[in-house]
């Protein structure tokens, strides 16, 4: 029996323009210490909103409190308003005046 051998296809190498891939631009969240909002409050916000482990969180609200502000997260745009609303809201809920805000990385 013989063994019946096929032509090779016909392989087109795709060729790939240099194009520009357009990202999101990405933006700082920054929580801002005051003098009324609970370390609790603030570690909580980032466990829940920003999905942060407890040691990076508590790590974090120190450096709040002794510095004034910290950057928690660099996010698209869009996200990082919705985080932001989330934690005015939460904040509001519990009478605190606990700001965080959105600045061009």
């Amino acid at each position: 029996m013989a063994t019946e051998v096929l032509p090779a296809p016909d392989i087109e190498q795709e060729v790939f323009d240099s194009q520009k891939i357009d990202y999101l631009p990405l933006y700082k969240v920054i929580m801002w210490n005051d003098e009324v909002t609970t370390m609790e409050f603030v570690v909580r916000m980032l466990i829940r909103i920003f999905g942060k482990d407890f040691e990076s969180a508590e790590q974090l609200m120190y450096e709040i409190h002794n510095s004034g502000a910290a950057v928690v997260a660099t996010l698209p745009l869009e996200i990082a308003e919705f985080k932001v609303q989330q934690v005015h809201n939460a904040a509001a809920m519990e009478e605190f005046p606990f700001t965080c805000t959105i600045e061009p990385s």
